[in-house]
């Protein structure tokens, strides 16, 4: 399985469990997968396709932020996003 399928089956596997649902009080998972490798430009990770500043900001975000990086990296690992994050991005979270 490649770092694209593998997302791909994280993020669907976290939809499921209703982790990307808005009312949800569950703490959003990371995408991480494991395969934690600096692209050849080291503009991001070849696993989770999360920018270095997505990386850092991980574990001071909030959930609403949190949904937006999966958003973000999903889009550009080229894969669909599971419904909750299609109605998310379609339907962005107020930001305080």
């Amino acid at each position: 399985m490649n770092a694209t399928e593998s997302i791909a089956a994280r993020a669907h596997l976290m939809s499921d469990a209703g982790y990307f649902d808005q009312q949800s009080d569950e703490v959003v998972p990371s995408p991480c997968i494991s395969v934690c490798r600096l692209s050849d430009d080291r503009s991001g990770c070849v696993g989770c396709f999360r920018t270095l500043e997505e990386i850092r900001a991980w574990s001071g975000a909030d959930s609403a932020q949190r949904r937006a990086i999966w958003v973000q990296l999903l889009g550009r690992a080229g894969v669909p996003l599971p419904a909750p994050l299609t109605d998310m991005a379609a339907h962005p979270e107020p930001q305080p």
